[in-house]
């Protein structure tokens, strides 16, 4: 079979062609673009001919898989896969496979880490300790006694949610199903609004699809403690982020962590979190660890392997 990957996924090349060697020890070919394009006659033309294609969380649009004749599957070297046009991959019966799994960690530390900063105002201390202040008026507040609402208690929330317990947070989850090792860990289940009034710090872990885009909408942040902290490093839309910046202007919320948006950085200069009070914004970076990218370079790859011997992996349903 002939597969590209078609944008580079983090990693050094030389690795790139180390895990693909198998690829052509088998017969198969293989390609790899190491300049990321989101010229859409260009990934039709990196895409022609290909039965496997692979990539990472660059769109890869309609208009490319109707044109792709050959193609058969998608290596997605991300855990979202809303950045692919599944309708079309439907329609053709491509198989589409993602990484679930590789950033579990790396986001649930992000997460902690943003509630940390907020806590303990780091930027305003480093500041503080650059231009000859003091600590005057730096008193933070800590993890440990503070309830922490977990939204969607998956892998990656499990993860953050038994980091915060090990603070000493107390730590409520909420998902569709709750599962027998939230209680080992410590992490009580609660309904959604229960969740919501309880915490003093909320994190979503929540993917975005049809259900949750818009999910914390303005009606849903009303609902939250006052003066509760927000983080979002799940995806950008399942957050009414204008409702957001009102909420932390108004100072119904203290602050918020946030490291998706409505796009993809840049950010445009009139989007609403930039001018908001309390902020914390990261360019999407949540999943983008040394460690985590080797994860996930070999997760893709395998999935690709376990394609190419009829047994495959990570398939996603859509």
């Amino acid at each position: 079979m002939k597969i590209s990957l078609l944008e580079p996924i983090g990693i050094p090349e030389e690795m790139v062609r180390e895990l693909a060697a198998g690829f052509e020890r088998g017969g198969h070919s293989f390609t790899y673009y190491d300049v990321k394009t989101t010229d859409v006659e260009e990934l039709k033309r990196r895409s022609a001919g290909q039965d496997i294609v692979m990539i990472a969380n660059n769109p890869y649009p309609n208009e490319v898989v109707e044109a792709a004749d050959s193609l058969k599957m998608i290596a997605v070297a991300f855990t979202g896969i809303d950045h692919v046009e599944l309708d079309a991959c439907r329609k053709k019966g491509v198989t589409v496979c993602n990484c679930a799994g590789y950033s579990n960690q790396s986001v649930a530390e992000l997460a902690v880490g943003m509630v940390i900063e907020l806590l303990r105002m780091l930027r305003k201390c480093d500041e503080a300790a650059r231009t000859g202040l003091t600590g005057a008026g730096l008193t933070g507040g800590e993890i440990a006694g503070k309830t922490v609402g977990i939204v969607g208690c998956g892998k990656i929330g499990f993860c953050t949610a038994k980091l915060f317990a090990a603070f000493g947070a107390k730590v409520l989850a909420y998902s569709r199903h709750a599962q027998p090792e939230w209680e080992e860990a410590g992490i009580e289940a609660a309904e959604l609004d229960e969740l919501l009034s309880r915490s003093d710090i909320v994190s979503l872990h929540v993917p975005l699809n049809d259900t949750t885009r818009g999910f914390m909408s303005a009606e849903r942040i009303a609902k939250m403690k006052d003066g509760a902290i927000l983080i979002n490093c799940a995806r950008g839309p399942v957050v009414d982020n204008s409702a957001l910046a009102d909420a932390l202007n108004s100072g119904k919320l203290s602050a918020a962590g946030i490291d998706v948006f409505d796009m993809e950085p840049p950010i445009p200069e009139n989007y609403p979190l930039l001018h908001a009070k309390n902020t914390l914004l990261t360019p999407h970076v949540a999943f983008a660890t040394k460690e985590s990218m080797i994860r996930r370079a070999k997760i893709e790859f395998d999935n690709v392997s376990a394609y190419l011997q009829g047994k495959p992996e990570n398939v996603c349903k859509f």
